[in-house]
């Protein structure tokens, strides 16, 4: 009898995940690339490209820049030129503030061991491509520092939004 119990138990776990997935699992489609930097010291001449395909233009999108610095780096922010062409569109430039700490809470971001990272926000809403096909992102450190010390990685994340 106990045999046949569990069985049933674990029978029921099993269809009531499927139907508790089934009615809120949702997947969201995410391209997300880095850049090592070579030496983790980022010197201006060092300028990631980051390309991706855009297929669907119906979607809203949130992009982000992402870093990963150690907890050696000097500064509690990080000043970047992204540069970014969109499909059937010109090169822009947006100049991005990025805040790495906070004098009261410490480094932001998520940590393990020495290494941290941010993910920034750097369309102020959603955003939707006009065009299908290919967009260029590149990243250019403006600090003050050249090389700038202790950054890892840079990079783009693309993420579409859930509606």
């Amino acid at each position: 009898m106990k045999k046949k119990l569990g069985s049933a138990v674990l029978f029921a776990v099993i269809i009531g995940g499927m139907i508790l997935c089934g009615t809120s699992c949702k997947t969201i489609d995410v391209f997300e690339k880095n850049s090592s930097i070579p030496g983790q010291e980022w010197d201006r001449s060092f300028q990631p490209v980051i390309v991706f395909n855009i297929t669907d233009t119906a979607a809203l999108y949130n992009i982000y820049v992402t870093l990963r610095h150690t907890h050696a780096y000097n500064y509690n922010n990080i000043w970047l030129n992204v540069n970014y062409q969109l499909p059937g569109d010109t090169v822009k430039q947006q100049r991005v503030d990025i805040p790495l700490a906070d004098n009261s809470k410490g480094w932001l971001g998520t940590g393990m061991d020495d290494i941290y990272e941010v993910r920034r926000l750097i369309t102020p809403q959603p955003y939707r491509f006009k065009n299908s096909g290919t967009c260029a992102f590149t990243l250019e450190q403006i600090m003050r520092e050249n090389p700038l010390k202790h950054v890892m990685n840079a990079g783009i994340r693309v993420e579409k939004v859930e509606r």
